[in-house]
């Protein structure tokens, strides 16, 4: 599937979960960040990946943790949404 349009899939999918969301959940979702060790390790993955290095097992653990950012990320975008409209009401 295209990134952009598994990021649309994942949009429409997790619809209903924003609807749950509560001002302190949408707060922690927003401010989510990796730990260090894990971005040293996506980093060192990218890495070998644009240079064309990755092993198997490797690019399969790079395509989940960019699948994961990707679920992530949209989570974060609709939590920030959340915030936003729940400062202007």
């Amino acid at each position: 599937m295209h990134n952009g349009k598994a990021a649309a899939v994942l949009e429409q999918l997790l619809e209903p979960v924003s609807r749950c969301f509560t001002v302190d959940l949408a707060r922690a979702l927003a401010e989510l960040r990796a730990d260090e060790n894990l971005q040293a390790r996506v980093a060192e993955l990218a890495e070998k990946c644009n240079e064309g290095q990755l092993t198997p097992d490797e690019r399969s653990e790079y395509e989940t943790y960019v699948q994961a950012s990707t679920l992530v990320g949209i989570l974060q975008a609709k939590a920030r949404r959340f915030l936003a409209q729940a400062a202007a009401a």
